[in-house]
């Protein structure tokens, strides 16, 4: 994994997000860290081309995004728009809004939809993938849901994003999903699992909690990935700092 491969993954700073100031702010103090390229997700109200502008001035890429769930299967065109602006190829559906995971025929839905929408993605040169959390680690007629969803849509229409923390939190082997979805792994989301005194799990900064990273990255590389996003759903004081020590850790440990 080379260092111009990691994103900082943007919904860590959301608080610090909510006007094109706050972005462009932000966005110049990643990069000091030493971030070059960004996931688009959690910024307030922006239109695409000041965006794409506050990218450039900060000598930022955008690696992908985030996409509202409703919008990318309802309205695919309008999401590649956007990505074209931002001159990007890639977005993740980032969350199963409003699906029933104990129901067959809702889940059945949702393959159909991600399968319809990552071939208008496919067509236009770009590339939808699947984010996941611990929901999709849930059986469903004896088989995990997360395997019934790459099982019932092509390698073409839709990719992984794979989400370390989450992972592990439902259960899975996060080296075995990342051979598993060789040739299918587009992005990797990189957050540290920990536990507190009270043994409750909590996101930690990469190389602070129990994850082994070095196998974890082996493993990715050799399935195709391209962008490895370090996020952090929370953190006990300024995002940015979070990121920063996590780039730090990859920069001295995990990158060439």
């Amino acid at each position: 994994m080379k260092l111009s491969q990691v994103a900082a993954q943007l919904y860590t700073c959301r608080d610090l997000l909510r006007t094109p100031t706050d972005i462009a702010k932000t966005l110049t103090r990643l990069r000091q860290v030493g971030y070059t390229a960004v996931q688009v997700s959690g910024l307030g109200p922006i239109s695409s081309q000041e965006l794409a502008h506050i990218l450039f001035d900060t000598g930022m890429v955008c690696c992908a995004t985030h996409e509202p769930a409703k919008a990318l299967l309802d309205a695919p065109d309008i999401v590649i728009d956007r990505l074209q602006t931002l001159r990007c190829k890639n977005a993740a559906y980032p969350f199963p809004d409003r699906i029933d995971f104990s129901s067959r025929k809702s889940v059945d839905a949702l393959i159909a939809n991600l399968q319809r929408s990552g071939e208008a993605f496919a067509r236009a040169g770009m590339i939808l993938s699947y984010h996941n959390h611990n929901h999709e680690f849930r059986t469903l007629d004896g088989r995990p849901i997360l395997e019934r969803i790459y099982a019932g849509t092509t390698g073409e229409a839709l990719k992984a994003e794979l989400d370390t923390y989450w992972i592990q939190y439902g259960g899975g082997d996060i080296v075995a999903w990342c051979r598993r979805m060789a040739g299918r792994l587009q992005l990797m989301h990189l957050k540290d699992y920990q536990t507190s005194p009270e043994n409750i799990p909590l996101w930690g900064e990469v190389g602070a909690g129990v994850l082994d990273f070095k196998s974890i990255i082996a493993a990715a590389e050799e399935s195709g990935c391209q962008w490895f996003a370090v996020e952090q759903d929370t953190t006990p004081g300024d995002p940015v700092e979070a990121l920063a020590a996590s780039f730090r850790y990859i920069a001295e440990y995990l990158a060439e």
